[in-house]
């Protein structure tokens, strides 16, 4: 039985818009503000986000099934689906990025990598600045997937940063590199719906962007300190970084989109930033060195411990040191190969007649859903597709460059079983959290609920180039993924824009732009973080709501400084578009 997505269901475009909003206001509600008392009778705000999930996927249903007609087989399956796509591929990705992280834990490698960073920068502040935001940009370009956060943040948390001092941080790093993701997909999904062309795009994507590249270090750092409740003098003493950080990725961001089209942004931005900050701390060092708070002033943060027979701590030389960041640079060479389209492509091929990539059409869902004008120019069919490209998916590439390292580092018996037995116990949670998030997201594209918020910003005229990066930021927020909401909302930009005489390229990248907003405070994206930067499940499962709040103010504070930035630029400097 097919079903035809309504707009308008109650018909009041006023009420079908807050219809459709109520499940995803009733999500951040319970994830972040709902009143509750643990054991010792203490306050506390926020229920665990596998719950909440739940709770909105069970009023999204009885929407989808009551008020807007859809068939209770068709929205089952939309959840099923979606809780199937949380487990792979997003699930594997972080199950094989946290097994690698583990493996050099157990084996006492970390602790060497660790002393390494120490040696190039005692400095926190420096520290953050290199792994969240110079190497997340780069695996963010590489592979995405959530592996920037998921890598980054557990570095943090060996490095001793606090486990939610780690997620919001990396959060914060992690925005601006996300409207290019991996080897450009979000922009070239862009120009597939719509039939634009993506390097120009990627050009105006990347203009838009340059003043949150710009600013995004000093964010960062601001929020580290403030968080750390040290003063503001504490940014201003390593402004010289935050500068050379900023400029070199802002320049580096903005030339690769501009003359190489948009697939390599986010590499050579991260990777020209690293380089250029490890060139800096070479003839420049803080004056005071920040360490911020002692990791054991946190009760819930916890480390790790090696095994007994791993590396020791004392006396490093260069071979040890290499040896140690082995299993890292292989996660860098196996990401990166992964990403490249010959090696996918090649990856993707039976290997002695064994199917690499399986695929089950989802009963009652797949072609059976269709998008209806004004949302697309013509009645579409939704495909439902279940895929497990389980050789070419980017947790493989993780996993494999693990059991290389593992191999290469003379892992013992003893040491793999811990390695597998504390990576099982810390994913447990993480993955049925990520499981309900992605299911929730699954029934409201589905339902056409996201249709019905995308049209409410079309009425509003020539206000909207305003409000075309807020619609970029929605998609991000329901569906976890900038190349998701481009596909969900790219050909609604372009069909809007036209309609009220506005620049189609600039509106269509800005829908890539607010994603980058968005990506912060989407639960799918959080839920990483904590499973990243958490070893105790309750922990991160409580620590959901606590850093959705922290990170919802700056979220939308970015998404409104798009909506000027793309206002500006469609008004009162239209040459810098053309």
């Amino acid at each position: 039985m097919s079903f035809l997505q309504t707009y308008d269901p109650l018909g009041s475009p006023l009420l079908s818009t807050l219809l459709a909003a109520l499940p995803l206001l009733l999500l951040i509600y319970l994830l972040a503000a709902h009143p509750w008392h643990d054991r010792e009778g203490r306050r506390q705000r926020g229920i665990g986000a596998p719950r909440a999930a739940f709770i909105a996927s069970l009023v999204s249903l009885a929407m989808a099934v009551l008020v807007l007609g859809m068939p209770f087989p068709a929205a089952g399956a939309s959840l099923v689906y979606g809780a199937l796509s949380g487990l792979f591929p997003i699930g594997w990705v972080l199950v094989a990025a946290m097994f690698l992280y583990t493996l050099t834990v157990v084996t006492g490698q970390f602790d060497v990598v660790r002393e390494s960073i120490v040696a190039v920068s005692a400095d926190r502040r420096i520290q953050v600045l290199i792994i969240a935001f110079a190497l997340g940009s780069f695996l963010e370009g590489a592979a995405g997937f959530g592996i920037p956060v998921a890598i980054a943040g557990a570095m943090m948390v060996g490095l001793g940063f606090r486990p939610f001092q780690a997620a919001v941080l990396n959060l914060l790093a992690n925005s601006v590199p996300v409207a290019f993701g991996a080897i450009g997909t979000p922009v070239l999904t862009l120009g597939a719906v719509t039939n634009l062309d993506p390097n120009r795009l990627g050009a105006l994507s990347a203009l838009q962007l340059a003043p949150f590249c710009l600013v995004t270090p000093f964010l960062v750092i601001t929020v580290m300190v403030k968080m750390d409740r040290k003063p503001f003098r504490k940014v201003l003493e390593v402004w010289p970084a935050l500068l050379v950080s900023g400029v070199t990725f802002t320049l580096g961001e903005y030339l690769t989109a501009a003359y190489l089209g948009p697939g390599l942004v986010g590499i050579l931005g991260g990777l020209v930033t690293l380089v250029a900050l490890l060139a800096l701390l070479t003839v420049w060092r803080p004056a005071a060195p920040y360490d911020g708070d002692p990791i054991a002033a946190s009760a819930p943060a916890r480390r790790l411990a090696p095994m007994a027979g791993g590396a020791g701590s004392s006396g490093r030389t260069r071979a040890a040191v290499v040896r140690a960041w082995l299993p890292w640079v292989l996660l860098t060479l196996f990401v990166f190969l992964w990403g490249q389209p010959a090696v996918k492509a090649a990856l993707e091929r039976p290997v002695a007649g064994i199917p690499t990539v399986l695929r089950w059409s989802v009963p009652f869902l797949d072609q059976a859903v269709y998008r209806m004008p004004p949302v697309v120019a013509e009645p579409t069919a939704e495909p439902a597709v279940y895929t497990l490209n389980w050789l070419s998916s980017p947790g493989t590439a993780i996993f494999l460059a693990a059991l290389v390292a593992g191999l290469c580092l003379g892992t013992t018996p003893a040491q793999w079983k811990e390695t597998v037995v504390r990576t099982a116990q810390r994913m447990r949670g993480p993955l049925t959290t990520v499981a309900m998030v992605l299911g929730f997201s699954y029934l409201t594209r589905y339902t056409g609920a996201d249709g019905i918020l995308g049209l409410a910003f079309t009425r509003t005229g020539w206000l909207y180039p305003f409000f075309a990066p807020l619609l970029g930021w929605i998609g991000v927020f329901i569906t976890g993924s900038d190349t998701s909401a481009n596909a969900m909302f790219g050909s609604l930009q372009q069909i809007t824009a036209r309609q009220l005489g506005l620049d189609e390229y600039l509106i269509v990248s800005a829908n890539s732009v607010g994603g980058c907003t968005g990506k912060l405070l989407s639960a799918q994206s959080i839920v990483v973080a904590t499973a990243a930067t958490y070893e105790d499940r309750q922990e991160a499962a409580g620590a959901v709501g606590s850093i959705l709040r922290a990170v919802a103010g700056y979220s939308l504070a970015m998404a409104v400084i798009s909506g000027l930035i793309v206002m500006a630029l469609a008004y009162l400097a239209p040459g810098l578009i053309h």
